[in-house]
């Protein structure tokens, strides 16, 4: 379009420009010389016929001389006005293209441009608004339609990327009743289990063990039938102490790592019991596996607030590894050659935030204390 305008152009300003100069030329052709001549013979015949003293012929004569002077002059000046016409009607034309240009070209230009961009796929590439062109409101509507696809695109990457971190977090949490699963079955293999109690105590422990692993089969089960982006949390009252203890008792797994302080206070919270135990095999197990040592667990009142608090002795955290520790798949420097998927710690304050709380890491001379708050409830 733009290159048969141009030519359009072009070739009606050549046929302007030849048009003028024939015109020019056409009017022009006179011989210069033999109007002098002329001029020369009117001057002298009236040089004589004053001589004469023919005074009336003569004053004729000079009029007729004038009269051809001013016609001449009239025509000098239609032909001087040819090419300045002509130079008027050209720029006329140019200026013509120019606003034709600027007005409709070029906008199209950038839209087919644009167009081209979002084709390949670049939908970062921003269509300027223009209201001076008349394109301006489709120009509008074209790059509203690319921030709309750009938001729907972003919003399937995050749902892309929360599935994949559900799935994450139920198989990362699969793993910890699993391996309470083996400690217990090793026991019975090994034949610790030297009373009826004992033997009753390993049984039941193994079946609640498989009862949470079934419940996080169902939510996996779930997520992917709904495309749920969160896990449901369900709270209910529950006494934090009575349930620490009995909680503690079943992830020790005869191991005897973990020291339980019971409160002497009532500690009511509002708390999802499964996610809870969650909460405390993800912290236990991050201990068990970077610290190596024994882990003491107390509960304490905050205004408030209850704390429950999980102290190691190891080697603690990086303070530059702090800041990230809970970012989803981030494991510290110090992790080693320890196998880790880095979501034991962004499922733990997830749970917590999701309890209405929030996750406190406290580095000590030796060791780390993991404080979890959550609100007191009396209700």
């Amino acid at each position: 379009m733009k290159n048969k305008l141009i030519f359009a152009a072009v070739l009606f300003s050549l046929a302007m420009i030849i048009v003028s100069g024939g015109f020019y030329f056409s009017l022009k052709g006179i011989d210069t010389e033999d109007e002098k001549s002329e001029y020369i013979v009117s001057l002298n015949e009236i040089q004589k016929l004053n001589e004469s003293g023919e005074y009336d012929t003569a004053n004729e004569k000079i009029a007729l001389l004038q009269e051809d002077i001013r016609k001449e002059e009239t025509k000098t000046r239609e032909i001087r006005s040819i090419p300045i016409l002509c130079g008027i009607g050209v720029l006329f034309i140019a200026l013509s293209y120019g606003y034709v240009y600027f007005a409709l070209l070029n906008p199209f230009d950038k839209m087919k441009k644009f167009a081209s961009e979002i084709s390949a796929g670049n939908f970062d590439l921003p269509l300027k608004y223009e209201r001076s062109n008349y394109f301006g409101e489709f120009t509008w509507a074209f790059d509203s339609m690319r921030t709309e696809i750009t938001k729907a695109r972003r919003g399937e990457t995050l749902a892309i990327e929360n599935n994949k971190t559900v799935i994450a977090s139920l198989s990362h949490d699969i793993k910890t009743p699993i391996a309470s699963i083996r400690a217990y079955a090793e026991g019975l293999s090994a034949n610790m289990d030297t009373t009826f109690e004992k033997r009753e105590k390993y049984l039941s422990v193994i079946i609640k063990k498989c009862d949470e692993v079934s419940r996080l089969t169902d939510d996996l089960f779930l997520h992917s039938l709904s495309d749920l982006d969160k896990l449901k949390i369900s709270p209910e009252k529950t006494e934090l102490s009575e349930f620490l203890e009995r909680t503690l008792n079943e992830i020790g797994a005869e191991r005897n790592d973990i020291v339980f302080q019971k409160s002497d206070f009532t500690a009511y919270i509002n708390a999802d019991r499964n996610r809870l135990i969650q909460l405390c095999e993800n912290v236990i197990s991050n201990a068990r596996k970077y610290a190596k040592t024994n882990i003491d667990v107390f509960v304490t009142k905050d205004n408030d607030n209850i704390i429950l608090h999980f102290r190691d002795y190891g080697s603690g955290i990086p303070d530059e590894d702090m800041p990230f520790i809970f970012d989803k798949f981030y494991r510290g420097n110090n992790c080693g050659n320890e196998q880790g998927s880095g979501l034991g710690l962004f499922i733990v304050k997830y749970i917590a935030e999701k309890s209405g709380g929030n996750v406190l890491l406290q580095n000590h001379e030796k060791g780390l204390e993991v404080k979890i708050i959550l609100p007191h409830t009396t209700s």
